[in-house]
């Protein structure tokens, strides 16, 4: 999903927004300085966020040279060393807060994805993630949701139907709404949110692929299991936190979306020193 060029072109944005014209702070530095350092963890949680940093510094300075000692995904414990870099002072310390920038970020995004993965190990349900991610970011922070251990709802508006009550209004029906995704888009997932036991008789029998419970109450979502009979994947949403994930997820539905996955994620504490 993240490709090369996703990568160089997301980066080159960050270093044009810190460095600007040029890193004033580290001109005080002779240029012909050469210099190692370490980035470490402060905190437990898992790495993510690897091709970026790189990229941070080479794009600095090609002859900054990295040694990554763990890989993304990998479960991290406080005080463990991420990281050795080579190079030109200068370089190391003007790709310093771009690299850890996107390190923090995309691992604190993997490691609440981690965090609610474990979870619900205990039932064949799969976590997705949601639009709900910082502008620019998007495909950054759904990799990181996969390096923890939870998958990736649509990436955009553009690579599946999801038909809300909007939608629905000006469609006229959900049947209709369907049949008219049916015939534009060949292929295409269709997912159809519902808030009421009716939309969900509605939804299956037009044909929807995914149905999305709305704000089902615990009681409700049992109930649209024993209704779908599999006929669609039933997938639940609102309301999920931290203390209603266990028990929405052991209703039997297939899918849960989270927006806290990349909404409310808190960066990795993370530092580089030069030794």
């Amino acid at each position: 999903m993240i490709s090369p060029q996703y990568v160089t072109d997301t980066v080159s944005r960050a270093l044009l927004e810190d460095v600007g014209t040029g890193d004033l702070t580290a001109s005080l530095i002779d240029s012909s300085a050469l210099a190692s350092a370490t980035i470490m963890t402060r905190e437990a949680g898992i790495l993510c966020g690897m091709a970026f940093a790189s990229e941070a510094f080479r794009q600095t300075d090609p002859a900054c040279q990295l040694d990554w000692l763990l890989s993304d995904g990998d479960s991290l414990s406080a005080g463990d060393e991420l990281c050795r870099i080579q190079g030109p002072a200068r370089a190391l310390l003007t790709a310093e807060r771009t690299a850890l920038n996107f390190i923090q970020l995309l691992s604190g995004t993997a490691t609440t994805a981690s965090h609610y993965a474990a979870r619900v190990a205990h039932t064949g349900v799969k976590l997705l993630d949601t639009r709900k991610t910082l502008p620019g970011l998007r495909l950054a922070q759904k990799y990181a949701v996969a390096c923890g251990g939870c998958h990736n709802h649509r990436i955009g508006l553009f690579d599946a139907f999801l038909i809300k009550e909007n939608h629905i209004a000006a469609a006229g029906s959900i049947s209709a709404a369907i049949s008219t995704a049916r015939r534009a888009a060949t292929g295409k997932l269709i997912e159809v949110e519902v808030e009421t036991a009716e939309e969900l008789h509605q939804a299956l029998d037009a044909g929807a692929d995914r149905i999305m419970l709305d704000n089902f109450s615990l009681k409700q979502l049992c109930e649209a299991v024993k209704t779908a009979r599999g006929r669609a994947e039933l997938e639940a949403s609102g309301n999920v936190t931290d203390e209603t994930l266990v028990s929405i997820a052991e209703t039997g539905v297939d899918l849960i979306s989270i927006g806290a996955l990349t909404k409310h994620v808190r960066a990795l504490d993370l530092s580089m020193r030069l030794d």
